[in-house]
């Protein structure tokens, strides 16, 4: 059983949902991002999404794609976010980390030498957010037969027939983006969210993980009741952003932000 099934399982088991924070690895600075992981976990969340920075990040909004500047300022990579994973795994045996990112990087990597780079660094899972299922044939056989689980995205638009693809194809969770938009966009309607998810549930046993649009305590303790996990990103960054001369206090933002958003999910 993969971290990411056993995860998943165990809060079930516990009646407690995935707290998942998004972080894009060497914003602001390459030594900024290990320490983060550390204290996130010591914070309570479950799983790790760590952002491979990007130049042309469609499916991010303008605080992502900040991170992603700052980051390539800092000549960060592919190769080197999955540096970061492995220093991160030197200390930490249990906590799941997936990369999150585009296709670009990996295809100029070659999928085969991406799929060992991965697990050597101990990679639990991948979620290329520009990679269907129907295109990523080759890259997903890959990293199952390494134990990976390769993650998709799911849309508010999403067919059932388009869930059962995913369901096939993909293996960790299903990653619902609840609204149409860029990370970071819009105010969510829980009420749809909560439709479209129940609809999910009718075509896959994989756990759902809901993500863009998540801000806050009370907005996650909401989604929290429809979704098996939620995840938080730009909200995060923000703090980042909004304190680039004290990485320290930034730190302390983000994770009192994790705390309450861990405390109102266990409420």
């Amino acid at each position: 059983m993969s971290r990411l099934a056993a995860k998943f399982e165990a809060l079930a088991k516990a009646g407690r949902k995935a707290l998942i924070p998004f972080v894009t690895a060497g914003d602001p600075r390459p030594d900024f991002t290990v320490p983060l992981m550390h204290e996130m976990v010591k914070a309570g969340v479950d799983v790790i999404e760590l952002g491979v920075p990007f130049s042309d990040p469609m499916a991010d909004g303008p605080v992502i794609q900040r991170a992603s500047e700052r980051a390539l300022a800092h000549k960060m990579s592919l190769r080197r976010t999955l540096d970061i994973a492995l220093e991160f795994r030197k200390t930490d045996q249990d906590t799941p980390v997936v990369i999150m990112g585009y296709l670009n990087p990996i295809e100029a990597m070659g999928y085969e030498d991406f799929a060992n780079a991965a697990q050597r660094a101990d990679i639990d899972g991948v979620l290329t957010v520009d990679l269907p299922p129907e295109e990523g044939v080759e890259c997903s056989a890959l990293l199952k037969a390494r134990g990976i689980d390769p993650i998709f995205l799911l849309a508010p638009n999403s067919t059932d027939e388009r869930v059962k693809k995913m369901d096939a194809a993909g293996s960790g969770y299903i990653y619902y983006v609840s609204l149409k938009g860029v990370t970071g966009a819009g105010h969510l309607n829980i009420a749809d969210v909560e439709s479209k998810v129940h609809q999910i549930k009718q075509n896959t046993q994989l756990p759902i993980a809901v993500g863009f649009g998540v801000k806050d305590a009370e907005t996650a303790k909401s989604i929290a009741k429809i979704g098996d996990g939620v995840v938080i990103g730009s909200a995060l960054i923000n703090k980042i952003e909004a304190n680039l001369d004290d990485p320290d206090l930034a730190k302390k933002e983000i994770i009192d932000l994790l705390t309450s958003i861990r405390q109102a999910l266990d409420s």
